[in-house]
């Protein structure tokens, strides 16, 4: 009779447990997506034809709890074709309801710019580029956090001349 009630007791604890588990992973998973977007490029020095750049992400928190990272990972696209990657072993914490500035070294190889010039010599009159930036806050509990952001950068004096 004992064996039964200890056994009723461990199956009831477990139950809470998974009860438990199962409500704070509610709360993780409807957290807000976390705010990226591109504050900064600054040069670097680059390997033969390649060219690196630090890019200066500015990541908003819009939820009520801090998230912790240990590693970021960066893909650029220009105009819908690949450019650049990166990736930082950077370690931080974006506090809640808060912001904080990550710089990734990314590289772009001599093909990327290639293309992308092969693209802009079409005939085309540009004036905008469209970009996007996609990446992970690598870390916690559920792997980190993923992002993205997407717009335009104005070139001036590539457009129409207007003549």
């Amino acid at each position: 009779m004992q064996t039964n009630h200890m056994h009723n007791r461990l199956v009831l604890f477990f139950v809470t447990c998974f009860a438990m588990l199962a409500l704070g992973g509610c709360a993780v998973f409807n957290r807000d997506a976390m705010r990226v977007s591109v504050a900064g490029i600054e040069p670097l020095e680059g390997q033969g034809l390649e060219m690196r750049f630090a890019v200066k992400l500015r990541v908003q928190n819009p939820n009520d709890a801090p998230v912790d990272f240990d590693g970021v990972a960066l893909d650029l696209d220009l105009n819908g074709r690949a450019f650049a990657s990166g990736v930082s072993d950077q370690r931080g914490t974006v506090p809640r309801f808060g912001e904080t500035v990550v710089s990734v070294p990314v590289t772009v190889s001599a093909f990327s710019v290639a293309r992308q010039a092969f693209g802009f010599a079409s005939g085309n009159t540009v004036s905008k580029v469209s970009y996007t930036a996609r990446g992970k806050l690598a870390g916690g509990a559920f792997g980190g956090a993923r992002f993205s952001d997407s717009g335009y950068v104005d070139l001036p004096g590539l457009g129409a001349s207007g003549d």
